[in-house]
C-alpha cells in the first residue's frame, strides 16, 4: 500500500530553511551518508514526488548554481498558483487540493511510496487532506531564529524510530492526527 512520507531536515528550533529560503545551515552539517534514516535508502521506496513552488525553484537554483540537472528520476507534481514551466517532462505544475491528485499520485507511484519533498506547508495540507502518514526528521544541531517552519498545522506524532547520524538526531512518526483545539 502506499504511504505518504514526509522525509526533511530541520533546525533545532523548528526550520527548514531561513527567512530567504536558503539551506546553508543545513549543507554544512557532517552526516553519514550511509547512515541512520539516510537518504539513499529512503529513495529507493520512493515512486512519485510532491513539492512546493518555493522548493522547486530552490532545487532549479541549486542545480543551476551547482551545474546539475534534475536528478530526480520519478515523476513529480509540483503544488503552486505560480506559472511555472516544468524542467523534464516528469514534471507536472498542477494547482488545486492534495484529493484531487491522490488517485493519480498513487498510480503513479505503483507499489512504491509519495515523498513530500517541501514545504512544511504543503505537507501540512497533506496531513489535513488525511494523505500523510509518515514524517522522517533530522533535526540539526543549529537555530536559526525565524524561517519557514517545518509544519504549519498541529497534529500529534506517535514516535517510532530514532537514531543519530552524526550531527543530526533522526526520527521517523506515524502521523496520529490534528490535535484538538481546546
Amino acid at each position: 500500500m502506499t504511504r505518504f512520507r514526509f522525509y526533511t531536515a530541520t533546525t533545532l528550533d523548528g526550520f527548514i530553511a531561513d527567512e530567504h529560503d536558503s539551506l546553508d545551515w543545513l549543507l554544512d552539517q557532517p552526516i553519514d551518508e550511509s547512515g541512520a534514516l539516510n537518504y539513499t535508502d529512503f529513495i529507493g521506496d520512493i515512486g512519485a514526488l510532491v513539492m512546493g513552488a518555493t522548493t522547486y525553484q530552490w532545487v532549479l537554483d541549486h542545480n543551476e548554481s551547482t551545474g546539475e540537472s534534475w536528478s530526480y528520476t520519478q515523476p513529480t507534481w509540483v503544488f503552486t498558483h505560480r506559472d511555472l514551466a516544468p524542467v523534464t517532462d516528469d514534471v507536472r505544475i498542477v494547482s488545486g487540493s492534495p484529493t484531487d491528485f491522490r488517485q493519480e499520485l498513487v498510480d503513479a507511484a505503483g507499489k512504491k511510496d509519495v515523498w513530500i519533498v517541501g514545504g512544511g506547508d504543503l505537507a501540512a495540507q497533506f496531513a489535513a487532506a488525511g494523505m500523510l502518514d509518515e514524517v522522517i526528521v533530522s533535526i540539526a544541531p543549529v537555530t536559526l531564529g525565524a524561517g519557514r517552519p517545518l509544519f504549519t498545522k498541529a497534529y500529534d506524532l506517535e514516535l517510532r524510530e530514532f537514531d543519530r547520524n552524526k550531527a543530526f538526531l533522526c526520527a521517523r512518526y506515524d502521523v496520529v492526527g490534528p490535535r484538538p483545539t481546546r
